[in-house]
């Protein structure tokens, strides 16, 4: 039963009108600050982001360089991301007998915290318009190849200029295309090297529903981790050292304790990785005829594979978990973004779209000299690359990425080409079988280049396969047998003897380097062939974009995500995926319990949990109604890259942390689906709930600034 009476309902319609679609950047939010205070908000544009003042950009952070967001939620650089951006982290300390990912991990102190070499997070310090900078020498007449090489070299002066005299470990410069090369927008960082593991709850917590559950609502998913930044005692960014101390942020985000209400306001700040929401028709026909189905018939293979040896060992279940989380991660997402595409009906929408800038175009000579064979660029770029669409996906997916040590042979290779010193290269070798099953890799390698000779065309194959045909009968088994059994590649003893004593022709010779160079030979020659078409498609999209925009000129169109920082606004809203089905905004512990099934990994419930639920001792995280929230939903546009993001409420206080989408709108990253589309994040409360009641490390909870309901006695506040 719906639960919101003729004015409430009235008002979600004009909420869900203008809210949800868009990806702003933090500097574009004049066009939308009026809508975004009619939805809730209640901060001044200054608090939002400012370059003099502390302000919510300052509190958040991309991981890594751009694969997730985090949140710093204390005075002491605590920081607040998804178990899945910290799981390949958690992995690398765990082991056998202290397997952090199965049973999560707590530092109930400071000096527990792990370091993790590698992982660096980075503050936006500033962002700028360079248009005109970046265009500057750009006409009409250049080639498509012409025009990108003065726009890098334009790219690279200003960078250089912004950089002199800062040190490269701390301090980046990016200047990045937006609306496929129309604008261009310089974004200026400071980079923390410094970062250790504070707490992961166990995995039947943090993924709990696994594969079965991911991209779908409801969910019962506790889907954080916590982190902490450090720097140097003079309060500057500095490589790890225990004489660090914990960064002092310029703003943390307090966190709301309050009831989450439906039509509650729902911002989130963030670091969205990719969306192609100006992809053409003839774009979406590419992704569901040839190659999403291409990804996802070589990860269900390889998914497979994994699991199997995953299942017959915990210590190759440990090693290849991040691995297997990441390949299954994107399995699903093709497979749901392909079935969406067609549900959703994505290509007829997009051709309606064309037909009405066609109308256009052709009304007005001057739009049609400028804007005349945008469409032809199109339908003709992608006809030329039909070809090579799918030999392009099983180069990469069954042949260099599908076989880890045939990308680890052409990683090796570029190095001591590029003079890597001895220490250097006895470096990657071991942190490449620390992380590779070797067992499994020549598993995948049989299965995977038989199904690569099975789909695709006899001339996309790579040279080796003819040795296979005339020398091992066709059988790709015995194949990957020899390449295993004669390659140092396969031996970490034979590959660091060789460091020790290298012979040019011993590395050139290596089976191993044949399927490595072979198969980059391949991704190659599909390149050079498809470079024609793709600078048709280059220009074609982007006089695209501008057409559109100019057409609808009386729209604010935002820019495709290319992980820089965003904001996104909207509220927490339930949603009807289909006739006869509503899907409430918030989900409880209950869901959990009533998931719960302790014979299947992915629904398992520790006793410590099932214990505290029994008890209903939830402690000041329950809801007024006495249940504990797990997770909710909200109408916010977001894609992957996203993961770890806040989600604010209106008076810029957290309420939840944002890990995935939802299964029905899947095509959004192409299509924004304003009705169906909804933003899947964990609950701060259950998150709190977990740290202190469960794991009991509620000295973490001490260092946040809860935000509590202002009660009300005798009519006074």
């Amino acid at each position: 039963m719906k639960k919101f009476i003729l004015s409430l309902a009235t008002a979600m319609i004009t909420l869900t009108a203008f809210a949800g679609e868009g990806m702003w950047l933090p500097m574009m939010l004049g066009r939308t600050y009026e809508d975004m205070k009619e939805h809730g908000l209640n901060l001044s544009q200054e608090e939002l982001y400012s370059l003099n003042a502390p302000s919510l950009k300052d509190a958040i952070v991309s991981m890594g360089g751009g694969f997730c967001t985090g949140e710093i939620i204390s005075s002491q650089g605590l920081l607040l991301t998804n178990h899945h951006c910290g799981y390949d982290f958690i992995r690398s300390h765990s082991s056998v007998d202290a397997n952090y990912l199965r049973d999560g991990f707590w530092a109930m102190e400071k000096s527990q915290e792990l370091p993790n070499e590698g992982l660096f997070v980075r503050f936006l310090e500033r962002m700028d318009d360079v248009t005109p900078q970046v265009l500057e020498g750009v006409n009409d007449a250049m080639s498509e190849g012409e025009r990108a090489e003065k726009i890098q070299a334009n790219i690279k002066a200003i960078v250089e200029a912004q950089m002199e005299g800062k040190d490269e470990k701390f301090h980046a410069v990016q200047v990045r295309s937006f609306y496929h090369g129309n604008e261009f927008y310089m974004f200026t960082y400071k980079i923390y090297r410094d970062v250790r593991l504070v707490g992961a709850p166990p995995s039947s917590v943090g993924k709990f529903g696994g594969d079965t559950d991911n991209w779908m609502w409801p969910r019962h998913t506790g889907d954080f981790s916590m982190f902490r930044v450090y720097m140097s005692a003079d309060g500057q960014p500095a490589e790890y050292s225990q004489d660090n101390i914990p960064l002092k942020p310029r703003h943390h985000l307090p966190i709301s304790m309050k009831e989450r209400n439906e039509g509650d306001y729902a911002m989130i700040f963030g670091y969205p990785g990719s969306t192609d929401r100006y992809l053409s028709s003839f774009g979406v026909q590419e992704a569901v005829e040839l190659h999403h189905p291409a990804i996802v018939t070589v990860r269900d293979l390889k998914l497979s594979i994994m699991r199997e040896a995953m299942d017959a060992d915990e210590a190759v279940d440990l090693m290849l978990a991040s691995s297997y989380a990441s390949t299954a991660n994107y399995w699903k997402y093709f497979l749901g973004q392909t079935e969406q595409l067609i549900n959703n009906r994505v290509y007829d929408k997009k051709k309606e779209q064309e037909a009405q800038f066609a109308e256009w175009v052709n009304a007005d000579p001057a739009r049609k000299e400028k804007y005349g064979e945008t469409l032809d660029l199109l339908k003709n770029g992608y006809a030329a690359k039909a070809d090579f669409v799918e030999v392009d996906v099983y180069a990469l997916e069954a042949g260099l990425t599908g076989v880890s040590s045939a990308l680890f042979a052409y990683q090796f290779n570029r190095a001591v080409s590029q003079g890597a010193s001895s220490d250097d290269l006895k470096a990657m070798v071991e942190e490449h079988f620390a992380e590779t099953h070797i067992p499994t890799d020549h598993k995948l390698m049989g299965a995977l280049f038989a199904l690569y000779n099975k789909n695709i065309d006899e001339d996309q194959h790579p040279k080796f396969f003819t040795t296979v045909d005339t020398a091992y009968g066709d059988d790709f088994g015995r194949y990957a047998n020899f390449v295993f059994e004669n390659s140092m590649f396969a031996d970490q003893n034979k590959l660091m003897n060789w460091v020790d004593n290298p012979v040019d022709s011993l590395l050139s010779s290596d089976p191993m380097m044949t399927v490595s160079t072979d198969l980059l030979t391949v991704y190659l020659t599909a390149a050079r062939a498809s470079q024609a078409a793709e600078a048709d498609l280059q220009k074609g999209y982007r006089l695209w974009t501008a057409g559109i925009r100019e057409m609808n000129s009386d729209k604010m169109y935002a820019p495709d995500a290319n992980s820089t920082m965003r904001v996104t606004y909207g509220n927490v809203l339930p949603y009807e995926p289909r006739d006869g089905v509503y899907y409430d905004f918030y989900t409880t512990m209950e869901g959990v319990i009533q998931k719960m099934d302790n014979e299947d990994r992915e629904f398992i419930v520790p006793d410590r949990l099932y214990e505290l639920y029994k008890n209903k001792d939830y402690g000041q995280y329950a809801n007024k109604a006495g249940e504990l929230p797990v997770g909710f939903i909200s109408n916010n546009d977001i894609t992957g890259g996203n993961s770890g993001s806040p989600v604010i409420n209106g008076d810029g206080e957290l309420i939840g942390c944002a890990f995935d989408g939802n299964w029905e709108a899947m095509s959004g990253d192409i299509f924004f689906e304003k009705d169906l589309q909804r933003t899947i994040s964990v609950d701060i409360r259950y998150v709190l709930f977990i740290v202190d009641k469960y794991a009991g490390a509620g000295h973490l909870v001490d260092e946040m600034t809860l935000v509590y309901p202002r009660k009300k006695f005798l009519g006074i506040f």
